[in-house]
């Protein structure tokens, strides 16, 4: 039960006022949260970086893009003709000049009060000068002498979405902050003093409150709640992993029959790592001790392959196992390619996602609580409350970075004693593996499957899209199949679907009605169907959005072209690229970027034309960006974190899981005297399984 004392942090924002019907679902959308916006979301919503507005040059010395205040009088204002698009203009000067300010679409009574002709104000915002004279497009800021003289002349900024304005969200922030309770201290005296860390109230308040641009206050804030984080991270991973060591269970030996059979009729020969991993996953799961394995494979190298046969092992010994994916359109492929392998070995398998309804639905629910279905594949709708297993033995988690460790472990917990394999097909550097998942047991794919040509890779301007397009032309009437990815255009995903449905037309109009179209705001039949249509032939170049990242298998796909390569992150890239060279005809993949190009740019390019080892990529990845986007998330900071940034605090990580596991070992059931606030720490950063699998809790 969550302490008393976090009530406040996890109420509605609607608790705060000023957040009405209208602008909730603004917040709901910012936080990605359809269950409703928190307190604690916006304490947690950290700023990308800062408006210095203590520059007060004077109208005549503003430097272009420059953002600027102005202590200035209101002179006069302007009003378009009636019906005109023309702005409206108000002029303002100083002792130094006169600035126009710009407003569109504007609403003359309003700006008439705002900005009063005669009267002193203070504006700011950015400069621009047109025709030798300066001017400010929708200033930020309009205040009275009184108002400037009380007013932070730094301000932090903060990613919006659509509704939602800066003015507002610092509002509601600075509401929240009021609403922060005095926290009991979960850390060590000693350790704060030695790093000269504030308390955890005052460095989340110092976080939205800058007083400088980097400031060493603004730099200690943000690495003590990082750490906080990472110790909330790490104490519940330790606990987890505890509990599956300490849990009785049972050993899982098949007889080898069904798993024969399969590899028997496989089309292709194992691999030696593809074995050795097996090997690996059969001897946990005849060990004591449950099971939590993290198969790690490069792009293509088999690794639904060895799922299939532990599986196997797993229904022999008598059990069920689940299979989960990230999203729909992986898990009906994993379906679709497993299906054949499993009936011919006489296995029952069955899909279950939230589009399987009404009958068929409920024969899915019925043979998994009698055993009937040996092997379910589905996406987060096998968690649910009403699924019920006859006797889950195993439950295997594919990209398994897209789930919290909460999902996992409630998968897990739908049967007894259940063994977990975890997959990802992004290789992650030792480094980072022991942040993500504690004390892990790890097995490595590294060869590819005999056959697997090279991919040729190669860059090229985006100046040169119409050869770029002439030679696809020329492709297709040899008969191949074409990936056009089209990049993320900004956080808006309006704005990326029009930049695709855009791209999509263009190529309609030059290659004909052979284009199909995939995209992340497309009902699930209609994905299936474009992937479909594309695996079949009746389109043979699919425009997508990276929603065909991971795991999508045409093998005879054979160009991939991915606009702007610039703005991926290189293992992106390195997914992407991978939806070719799955068969055995020669592949390429074109990177098209815009130039200029900046120097991490050019080398992430680089890297990509010399290497297709994941594994190199994925250490690269992690020197050029940080680690958010090597598991396929924001690209700053951590996959489940808020605020640890992997390039900021590298150094936290290995002692908070040191700290955490010296805190377990003197007290393994947290009832000393930090064990109350620790408790407040794992419910604040929402890793309260940690908690329920304490004893005394």
């Amino acid at each position: 039960m969550r302490p008393a004392i976090l009530t406040p942090l996890f109420a509605s924002v609607t608790s705060l006022g000023g957040i009405g019907p209208k602008t909730l679902p603004a917040y709901d959308r910012l936080f990605d949260r359809p269950d409703g916006a928190r307190v604690v979301d916006l304490l947690f919503h950290t700023p990308t970086g800062i408006i210095d507005r203590r520059s007060m040059p004077g109208i005549a010395r503003a430097a272009e893009g420059q953002t600027v205040t102005i202590d200035a009088r209101i002179d006069r204002h302007k009003a378009p003709p009636v019906g005109s698009r023309q702005p409206y203009r108000v002029y303002a000067q100083d002792e130094t000049g006169e600035i126009a300010l710009i407003f569109f679409r504007a609403k003359g009574d309003y700006l008439s009060k705002s900005l009063p002709v005669g009267e002193r104000r203070f504006i700011s915002g950015k400069v621009e000068w047109f025709n030798g004279q300066p001017q400010m497009p929708h200033p930020d800021l309009i205040l009275t002498s009184e108002d400037f003289a009380r007013a932070s002349p730094i301000e932090p900024v903060y990613p919006l979405t659509e509704g939602l304005t800066g003015r507002m969200l610092a509002k509601s922030i600075a509401n929240a902050l009021d609403h922060l309770p005095d926290l009991p201290e979960w850390q060590d005296p000693d350790w704060l003093a030695k790093r000269n860390w504030p308390s955890f109230g005052q460095a989340i308040r110092s976080l939205h409150r800058p007083e400088a641009i980097d400031g060493p206050r603004e730099l200690l804030a943000l690495a003590r709640l990082a750490y906080d984080e990472l110790l909330a991270n790490q104490l519940a991973l330790a606990l987890v992993r505890r509990d599956m060591r300490q849990a009785p269970k049972r050993q899982r030996v098949g007889n080898g029959q069904i798993s024969a059979r399969l590899v028997a009729a496989l089309p292709f020969k194992l691999t030696g790592a593809q074995e050795g991993a097996i090997s690996e996953i059969r001897a946990d799961m005849a060990s004591k001790d449950r099971m939590l394995r993290l198969l790690q494979g490069d792009v293509g190298s088999g690794k639904t392959v060895v799922a299939l046969v532990v599986a196997a092992t797993a229904i022999e010994a008598g059990g069920q196992v689940a299979l989960m994916a990230p999203t729909e359109l992986l898990a009906r492929q994993h379906y679709r390619s497993l299906a054949p392998h499993a009936e011919a070995a006489g296995l029952s398998i069955a899909i279950l996602t939230g589009r399987e309804k009404g009958r068929e639905r409920e024969a899915v629910l019925a043979g998994l609580e009698s055993g009937a279905i040996n092997l379910v594949v589905g996406t987060h709708a096998l968690f649910q409350t009403p699924v019920v297993f006859h006797d889950l033995t195993l439950a295997i988690i594919d990209e398994q970075h897209r789930f919290g460790v909460q999902q996992r472990l409630r998968l897990a917990a739908k049967g007894r004693d259940t063994d977990l394999l975890l997959m990802t097909a992004t290789p992650i550097p030792r480094s980072l593996m022991m942040t993500y998942f504690g004390d892990v047991d790890s097995s490595r794919l590294t060869e590819k499957p005999a056959g697997r040509r090279p991919i040729e890779t190669r860059t090229v301007s985006v100046d040169r899209i119409g050869e770029v397009v002439e030679r696809i032309g020329a492709a297709l009437a040899t008969g191949a199949k074409v990936y056009w990815v089209c990049p993320l255009v900004d956080e808006s995903l309006e704005v990326d679907l029009a930049a695709v449905t855009e791209r999509f037309g263009d190529l309609t109009r030059l290659l004909g009605p052979i284009v199909g179209l995939v995209h992340g705001k497309m009902r699930p039949e209609e994905k299936d169907a474009a992937m479909r249509d594309f695996q079949t032939g009746t389109t043979r170049v699919l425009v997508a959005t990276t929603v065909i990242e991971v795991g999508v298998d045409v093998p005879d796909a054979t160009i991939m072209v991915i606009e702007h390569a610039e703005r991926f992150g290189l293992a992106q890239l390195h997914q992407l690229r991978g939806r070719v060279g799955r068969g055995d005809k020669p592949s390429t993949c074109l990177l098209m970027f815009k130039g200029p190009l900046g120097e991490v740019s050019k080398a992430r390019l680089a890297i990509m034309r010399e290497s297709e080892d994941g594994f190199r990529i994925a250490e690269e990845d992690l020197k050029l960006r940080g680690g958010g986007e090597l598991l396929g998330t924001r690209q700053s900071g951590m996959p489940g974190f808020r605020l640890a940034r992997l390039d900021i605090h590298a150094d936290l990580m290995e002692v908070a899981r040191d700290d955490a596991r010296l805190m377990l070992a003197r007290d393994p059931d947290l009832t000393g005297d930090r064990a109350e606030a620790l408790r407040v720490l794992l419910y604040l950063f929402e890793r309260e399984d940690g908690v329920r699998l304490l004893r005394a809790g």
